[in-house]
């Protein structure tokens, strides 16, 4: 599954409405890691299949939802699962150890 950009305006909709666990990546465009982590999560998105959607939120568009969950330092990760966060984590990792973190509050 591709991954798709959500903003203030339809992150309800698109996240915490939606019928499937996300993991949210909170970004900007000027931060290294990142951008560092866009390929990683381009392939998490497709091994992850149907089993749960990826969304990008640009905390510089997005100041608001950033505000909700408290984002204080990017890149963040969420994975929210009918409507509630299960888990976070913070900064830029390998694909093997956040693969495996999202597989554990998946399962």
């Amino acid at each position: 599954m591709a991954v798709s950009n959500v903003t203030d305006k339809n992150f309800n909709a698109e996240v915490m409405q939606s019928a499937v666990p996300v993991l949210v990546d909170f970004w900007a465009p000027w931060c290294g890691p990142c951008r560092l982590m866009t390929p990683v999560i381009d392939e998490i998105a497709a091994q992850l299949g149907e089993r749960a959607r990826v969304v990008k939120v640009n905390v510089d568009e997005a100041q608001a939802t950033a505000a909700e969950f408290g984002i204080s330092s990017i890149p963040s990760f969420a994975v929210i699962r009918s409507g509630k966060v299960v888990g976070r984590l913070t900064g830029a990792m390998p694909k093997a150890r956040l693969l495996q973190a999202i597989d554990n509050l998946l399962s």
